[in-house]
């Protein structure tokens, strides 16, 4: 494998350089002297972003893209050697990383690299561990896979020997990454247009665990079932957090909600009461995420008022249960939630918000997804008044499955006969301008672009 030496910056092409994870690994590099380069199918605010800090990005790809001056090509798991850009470096003999190898040889370049992994959270956790670290003076470095309001986009540069990064899964990504801190929020079925099954997943997870050095910290969620599993046999600085203060390092007991569904809840940190945490966003979820969050500050050795404070002003991120505004009086939320579990999470989080019926628009994430999880997905969505399905958003999938949105809207209407399907962005937003009343919340939820059924909504009121 190549390996890159950061003393000696090269030129690195990005094969899908607006992704962002890619992006922000590109800024990295950038603040670092490397010369960097890539493509992508369209201009973003991310490339932008890009262009105004020197870099060359290409809205296309295609094989006159790579040149022999480039010294490295970075590609991500949805780039396949088929692509013209990838082809064209194999065949010139210059060296190529995925975006996980690269991501990999960067946190050794710290000596704390911290990986937030987890079905779903992820973003959240190393989100609130990264707004600790700023309110604690730590300096970080980070690589967040969402838009974090206080450090301006999805990457901050810090100048202190600490890298947060978040740690996925798929393709197993995260088995190339160097930790010296993990964190394993939930292991769920999911990716399964990758992995065989949940066993296969917690094995993956497992192999993660393994990627820490001896003495290496790992944080988990006691509620993952027989999580001792994860290490086993290794000799490893072991926090658990969960619901439970006598087997918990971190716990949360008397849990509340403020009018916007907001938790708050007394800290025992080993066995003693030491707090009370006021949390700023919605949701039981993030009582766990928080717990998270907390351990490895503390490991770092962060005062409580500090970690208290910082979680207090944090905020959330972009697509994470995150008002959009109004239209009339339908009140706009868009969430980035895309499996059961998290959908569950997100409507559990919607009942504690202001409303008087939740209607939940939400497009199908990947046909392999939907169809293995169809049954989970239909009894999660149903928790909503209304839902409104989408169409499947293929991401780097082809419809070889023979399901549609309209199979998982007859399996939603055995549990809600209020479950509708449009073919269109268009007709959705009709339907909700027809049918909303006074007070009602509407959540455009899924990974895709539904969210621009939201944004839509709430432009035109701004323009009426």
């Amino acid at each position: 494998m190549y390996t890159i030496d950061f003393k000696n910056p090269v030129h690195i092409h990005f094969i899908g350089i607006g992704g962002i994870s890619m992006s922000g690994i590109a800024h990295i590099l950038l603040k670092n002297g490397f010369t960097v380069s890539g493509s992508d199918r369209a201009e973003s605010a991310l490339t932008d972003k890009l262009v105004e800090e020197g870099c060359k990005v290409i809205y296309s790809q295609t094989a006159a893209n790579i040149s022999s001056d480039i010294d490295l090509v970075v590609y991500t798991a949805a780039v396949k050697p088929s692509n013209p850009e990838l082809a064209r470096a194999i065949e010139l003999g210059i060296p190529t990383l995925t975006r996980a190898e690269l991501l990999g040889q960067l946190m050794k370049n710290y000596k704390v690299a911290i990986n937030v992994a987890g079905t779903h959270g992820k973003t959240t956790t190393t989100s609130m561990i990264s707004e600790i670290l700023i309110e604690g003076q730590c300096d970080p470095t980070i690589s967040v896979g969402g838009i974090l309001e206080s450090i301006g986009g999805n990457v901050r540069i810090g100048k202190s020997d600490i890298f947060v990064a978040e740690a996925c899964e798929y393709t197993n990504s995260f088995l190339s990454f160097n930790p010296t801190i993990n964190v394993i929020l939930n292991v769920k079925a999911d990716h399964l247009d990758f992995f065989k099954d949940l066993d296969d997943i917690r094995h993956s997870f497992k192999l993660f665990c393994e990627r820490l050095p001896e003495g290496g910290t790992l944080v988990i969620n006691t509620d993952i079932e027989n999580y001792e599993y994860f290490y086993q046999d290794k000799d490893l600085d072991i926090i658990k957090v969960g619901s439970n203060p006598s087997e918990c390092d971190y716990a949360a007991d008397n849990i509340s909600y403020d009018d916007f569904g907001a938790c708050s809840y007394d800290l025992y940190e080993k066995g003693e009461k030491v707090g009370r945490v006021s949390l700023s966003v919605p949701g039981i979820h993030n009582v766990s995420n928080s717990l998270a969050s907390i351990a490895v500050a503390r490991k770092l050795g962060l005062d409580l008022d500090v970690i208290i404070d910082a979680l207090k002003n944090y905020h959330g991120t972009d697509r994470r249960f995150q008002k959009k505004g109004m239209y009339g009086k339908l009140t706009v939320i868009d969430d980035y939630a895309h499996h059961p579990d998290e959908i569950s999470a997100t409507l559990e989080s919607a009942k504690h918000y202001p409303h008087e019926r939740i209607i939940c628009a939400f497009q199908p994430h990947t046909y392999t997804r939907t169809k293995a999880l169809m049954g989970d997905f239909a009894k999660s969505l149903s928790a909503a008044d209304i839902v409104i399905l989408a169409d499947i958003y293929a991401a780097r999938e082809k419809d070889t499955l023979g399901i549609s949105s309209e199979t998982l809207m007859n399996e939603v209407k055995k549990f809600n006969p209020n479950c509708y399907y449009f073919d269109s962005f268009e007709k959705i937003e009709e339907f909700v301008k027809n049918n909303y009343i006074d007070n009602d919340l509407l959540i455009t939820m899924g990974a895709g672009d539904i969210y621009k059924v939201g944004e839509s909504l709430v432009n035109s009121a701004k323009q009426a």
